[in-house]
């Protein structure tokens, strides 16, 4: 971690930075306070000046709650304001519309991450009205050290994840819940839990890897199919001990095996599961690796060494939302010729809509796609 500097009192002050997306220390930072106006604020953050607050906690979440709704605001009245002008122009693609609404939540991201908070060693934050954060500091961070700077989205996040943790998220296919950590991706898409649920199992098929394991919503739900025996995989340190937790809950240890590997675990099984992040993209967080595949390598990792790693008539289960086609960013004969390549023939397919909420919100800006969005359980095998 590197560390962010200011002027406050006359002196020269540091303290530790933190960003779990990324985002550098700001090099330019204010002292901000009660009495200063939204709109000044409003300034500041998109001159790219972060603002350590010295004010009530509760003042500082309306105050980020209020710069949200001036970025929000914005390109309303830019589109009204341009709308004569570009009266003749193309509409945009589906593929420029996706990276113009990539940018903009970048940028709004950005943004609202220039409200700063404080935090001392032992995770207490030292302001008025402040939450007790210290059990969601710890998971998420692990022993405090020193103290430290933050952004207040950030905080927000953490303290959201520590209440999906905490509570779970229900899972029919289990008839039990899930605990997310964070930074760990939520299995609030509960369809591609389902196809997996109900997809017919390879038959003779009694051990199963699930690459990319993530909470181990999966691993679960093969274990309760009655696999003997399954190998989780992640690379992500966060990832392994939400498996390997949500697992023990589960009362599956027994036939579960949370492993960290790069893909697949060594040896073969009659059926291997993976989900991976369904865009092509680079991501700008470490929950984003969940969403983008940079340059597909993991889809095309899974891919490539699939056939290796199965059983004589096993199956590998591809977990894989058309989003991306719909998007321009990947074409469905790119996808088959992946396949192909790597000695793999498509045995079946099952389909299903997803049911979230931006599907059919008509005010999304990728509306037009995520509308004619399938999420398909491809059924591989070796050609």
């Amino acid at each position: 971690m590197t560390r962010i500097e200011w002027e406050e009192g006359g002196q020269r002050r540091s303290a530790l930075w933190r960003s779990e997306s990324g985002w550098p220390a700001p090099k330019k930072v204010v002292i901000a306070d009660d009495t200063m106006a939204a709109d000044t604020a409003y300034r500041l953050a998109l001159d790219g000046t972060a603002l350590l607050w010295r004010g009530d906690f509760q003042n500082a979440r309306q105050l980020v709650q209020a710069l949200a709704r001036r970025i929000d605001h914005k390109p309303a009245r830019a589109r009204r304001a341009n709308s004569g002008a570009k009266a003749g122009a193309a509409a945009p693609t589906l593929t420029e519309q996706f990276h113009r609404h990539r940018l903009a939540q970048l940028q709004r991201a950005r943004t609202l991450a220039m409200l700063l908070i404080p935090f001392d060693a032992d995770y207490a934050i030292p302001l008025r009205r402040a939450p007790d954060v210290r059990q969601a500091c710890n998971e998420a961070y692990g022993a405090a050290t020193e103290p430290f700077v933050v952004s207040l989205r950030e905080l927000l996040g953490l303290i959201g994840a520590h209440e999906w943790r905490s509570k779970g998220v229900h899972i029919p296919a289990l008839d039990a819940r899930i605990h997310p950590w964070y930074g760990v991706f939520s299995p609030v898409r509960g369809e591609y839990v389902e196809l997996v649920a109900q997809a017919p199992l390879p038959q003779g098929a009694t051990t199963a890897f699930d690459i990319g394991a993530g909470t181990g919503v999966l691993s679960a739900v093969l274990a309760r199919r009655g696999l003997r025996q399954v190998v989780a995989t992640d690379m992500d340190a966060r990832a392994l001990g939400c498996a390997r937790e949500n697992i023990a809950r589960l009362g599956l240890d027994a036939q579960v095996e949370v492993i960290q590997a790069d893909l697949f675990p060594e040896g073969q099984a009659g059926l291997v599961v993976c989900n991976p992040p369904w865009l092509p993209g680079k991501p700008s967080s470490a929950i984003e690796y969940a969403i983008y595949d940079p340059d597909s390598r993991m889809l095309r990792g899974f891919l490539a060494g699939l056939k290796a790693h199965l059983t004589a008539n096993g199956e590998g289960w591809l977990i894989l939302s058309d989003l991306a086609e719909h998007l321009g960013l990947r074409s469905r004969e790119q996808l088959l010729g992946w396949i192909a390549s790597a000695g793999l023939a498509v045995a079946g397919r099952h389909n299903v809509r997803p049911t979230h909420a931006k599907a059919s919100d008509a005010d999304d800006p990728l509306h037009a796609a995520r509308s004619q969005e399938v999420t398909s359980l491809w059924r591989l095998r070796v050609a």
